[in-house]
Order: structure tokens, then C-alpha cells, then sequence
């Protein structure tokens, strides 16, 4: 898969998400289905939504034991989902168990991130709340390493890391970035933004956008706006 722009779906309802895809009569955007939408219709919102021409990031940041992740894990490779995560900070163990868990019997499997540190977290948060008292880039290289170590195909990182994780773990390395607003957008709870111009030249591979396409008056032309910023 090449460079992306990955819509985040996160409404309450299948109805309201449909309503939303409904809009797209041409082109079917790549989405992501979070934890709001997945917790609130369960599996068939996944199914549907692919049988209807999407590719699925099912973005539920697993976290637990290196057991249950991969029990978990297990479960979700029925389902037709295109990438998947964890967080890197559930240790290598637990992200090695994911991998195993997520592999199905013929040795295929969705792509695999781990998130290093939410785009809403600042250097301040993560010292006070976390106890992490290293610059977050520094945090941030730690675990994408960790996760490539462990067989991970990526991290969710913000833009403004992702020139730093191809050089640190290769240009094959995914990065998916959230936390990319348009120039005249609001940066709403995100620290650490870009836009999709900027989120491509530092080399993000796919980038998830949410309020500025959904919220959008015009979902469709703001959609339309971030493919041709982001891949041109």
C-alpha cells in the first residue's frame, strides 16, 4: 500500500457513519474505526464497512498482558481489517504476542502498529502524569525500535516524528500519523500538528485526519483537498 489519507470515523452510530460514507459516491476512502464506533456496534460495523469498498484501520489499541493481547489479537484476524495496533508501551513481549496472535494459519495478517506517545501528549503531561522524564522524541525513537524489533510493520507516531522514525528504523517502517490539521484549521485537544503538505515532504506514509473532513461542511471537497495536499 502506498501513501494514504486514512478518514477517522469516529461517530457513535453505524447510522451516523453511513450517513457520513454515504457522501462518498466516487472514490471510497480508506477509515479508520475507533473505539467509540467499534464498542458501540461491535464487529458488523467492521464488515459492513468493508463490504462496501473500504479498506479498515481498525485502530482499538490493544494493551494487556502478552496472553490476552494475543488472544485478542486472534480474534480480530477474522476480521478483513488492512492494519491494526497496539500500544508499544505494553512491552516487546506483549507486542511479540500480538504478532503471533494476529498471523492467521496461512501466515497472512493485517499490518501491524504500535503507538508510541498520543499526539495529545506533551512533553509536560508525560514528565508529570507518566513519570517519563525523557524528551518525548527520544521516547518516541525507543518504542518504534522496540516495535520493529518485535515485527511490528510501523508505529502511530506524530508528523512531526516520522522523518526521525524512517531514519532511525528504515524507509520500509510505516508511519501513520494522526494530529494533521489544514493550515487555516483548528488544532482542536492536539499538541503536536502538521499539515498534509508538511506531513508529506517529512515523510509521513499515511495520515489520519477526523474533524477537518468530518466536521467539514463539505466532507467530500475537504476530503478531496487532503489526498491532493498529502500525495499530490
Amino acid at each position: 500500500m502506498g501513501k494514504d489519507v486514512i478518514i477517522a470515523c469516529d461517530f457513535a452510530s453505524a447510522e451516523k457513519t453511513f450517513e457520513f460514507l454515504d457522501k462518498f459516491t466516487g472514490r471510497k476512502p480508506f477509515v479508520k474505526i475507533g473505539m467509540e464506533l467499534f464498542y458501540a456496534e461491535g464487529p458488523s460495523i467492521v464488515k459492513e464497512i468493508k463490504k462496501r469498498g473500504h479498506k479498515i484501520f481498525l485502530d482499538l489499541k490493544l494493551h494487556d498482558i502478552p496472553n490476552t493481547v494475543k488472544k485478542a489479537m486472534n480474534v480480530l484476524s477474522n476480521l478483513d481489517v488492512d492494519i491494526t495496533n497496539l500500544h508499544a508501551s505494553g512491552t516487546t513481549a506483549m507486542m511479540e504476542a500480538a504478532i503471533e496472535g494476529l498471523t492467521r494459519p496461512d501466515g497472512t495478517r493485517p499490518l501491524l502498529i504500535a503507538v508510541t506517545q498520543l499526539t495529545s501528549t506533551s512533553q509536560e503531561s508525560m514528565e508529570n502524569d507518566l513519570l517519563i522524564k525523557e524528551p518525548i522524541d527520544e521516547v518516541v525513537m525507543h518504542y518504534a525500535s522496540n516495535a520493529k524489533k518485535a515485527g511490528l510493520d510501523g508505529v502511530v507516531c506524530s508528523p512531526l516524528e516520522a522523518g526521525k522514525v524512517h531514519e532511525r528504523c528504515g524507509s520500509d517502517f510505516l508511519t501513520i500519523t494522526p494530529g494533521v490539521r489544514f493550515a487555516d484549521g483548528d488544532i482542536g485537544d492536539q499538541k503536536r500538528v502538521m499539515t498534509p503538505a508538511e506531513a508529506n515532504k517529512i515523510g509521513s506514509d499515511y495520515i489520519v485526519v477526523g474533524r477537518p473532513i468530518t466536521a467539514a461542511v463539505d466532507p467530500v471537497a475537504a476530503y478531496e483537498r487532503c489526498v491532493a495536499e498529502f500525495i499530490g
